[in-house]
């Protein structure tokens, strides 16, 4: 049996789906993954992966490049004739589903992490293009046999009411997991109240929001640290560029500490994680390791977020956008031992009851399981 698994880049799916791809090799599966070229696809290798490269932009919408990524997925497909295909965010999953129809793959899966950018933007040409995306979604999920993995039940809800997918092609499955072994909860670190946002550094993200409500929160705590940590993502068109950091530096007093390799120890480090995000996402990745290090958060009222952080349980939910909001949030937790000890707790407690990383991929072989059978 073979397993196609399709993402945009090679880093995305090493850092979000390798559990999956490690147990299908485990129960026997031959496993390859198609992704962009120059995408890190090295790493695979190490894996025991097969590398199948496919032209594709992560961003940006030209016709005559979108028709080409399609074809050659196509091609594709008929030369590795799968049993199952995985696509994984929205350019595979669409024209995937397409190639898939159209060349008798006989099993789909169609992972939904969130719905990016094209969904978090503003103003009419955005929503002409989430108009164009959902009938394009909506055409993409005939497929006589398959699933769609959403990863929290707003998203999963917003698609039943727009008559987009049915009812009994969807499944719902909290993110992609965590590593309980790997992120796990440790005491405050001595020093300086530190607040950490990890992430890519897109606007979209919040970057400004948490910088201008550090620069408020440090007038009445001046050695409280805000820090940012992550790299940059010129494939984003929402990504800021590194002069664009160290002016936020310079100008509000983060630290900008670029790519992390140990998320884990940068989180033992830390007392608070914040993510202001007004990206539409899934379940960030980043509330998942937060959440199982034990740290409490202060997030975006919206949905993703949502799933990993009660308001006053988890952290604390602001509005996206509300830097006012945000740096009084920021003021509570920092002054507030107790609190902090107590929403780290319930957090951790929350990663090990519905974010086990061994659920999330016990949950999707059941899915491959059905389709296959």
């Amino acid at each position: 049996m073979k397993i196609l698994y399709v993402v945009n880049e090679a880093q995305f799916f090493l850092s979000h789906r390798l559990p999956l791809g490690l147990e299908a090799q485990a129960r026997g599966y031959e496993v390859v993954v198609v992704t962009a070229p120059d995408t890190g696809e090295e790493q695979l290798a190490r894996h025991g992966f097969r590398h199948v490269a496919v032209p594709m932009s992560r961003s940006g919408f030209v016709l005559r490049q979108e028709f080409s990524t399609y074809q050659a997925m196509k091609r594709i497909y008929l030369a590795e004739q799968p049993d199952l295909v995985h696509h994984v965010t929205i350019k595979p999953v669409i024209y995937g589903s397409f190639a898939a129809r159209t060349t008798g793959v006989g099993a789909v899966v169609n992972a939904v992490p969130g719905m990016g950018f094209v969904f978090s933007r503003r103003g009419m040409r955005a929503s002409i293009l989430r108009s164009l995306v959902n009938l394009l979604y909506r055409l993409a999920f005939s497929h006589a046999n398959m699933r769609v993995i959403f990863q929290n039940g707003e998203d999963l809800r917003g698609f039943l009411g727009h008559a987009i997918v049915r009812r009994e092609n969807t499944v719902l499955i909290r993110g992609s997991g965590v590593d309980l072994d790997n992120f796990h909860p440790s005491v405050e670190p001595a020093g300086p109240i530190t607040f950490t946002l990890v992430a890519r550094m897109l606007r979209d993200k919040g970057l400004f929001e948490f910088a201008q409500a550090g620069a408020i929160a440090r007038q009445q705590h001046p050695d409280w640290r805000f820090q940012l940590a992550g790299g940059v993502d010129p494939g984003n068109p929402t990504s800021l560029t590194e002069a664009e950091l160290h002016d936020l530096e310079s100008q509000y007093g983060v630290e900008w500490l670029g790519h992390c390799e140990d998320v884990a120890q940068l989180l033992e480090a830390s007392h608070v994680v914040c993510l202001p995000t007004f990206y539409r996402e899934g379940v960030p990745k980043t509330l998942l390791e937060a959440a199982a290090a034990g740290r409490p958060m202060i997030v975006s009222d919206i949905a993703g977020c949502r799933e990993v952080v009660t308001d006053g349980v988890t952290g604390l939910l602001v509005p996206a956008r509300e830097v006012q909001s945000l740096a009084k949030a920021m003021l509570l937790m920092g002054e507030d031992e107790v609190l902090r000890s107590r929403c780290g707790r319930a957090a951790r407690d929350k990663a090990e009851a519905v974010f086990s990383v061994g659920d999330v991929v016990e949950h999707t072989f059941r899915v491959y399981d059905e389709l296959l059978r």
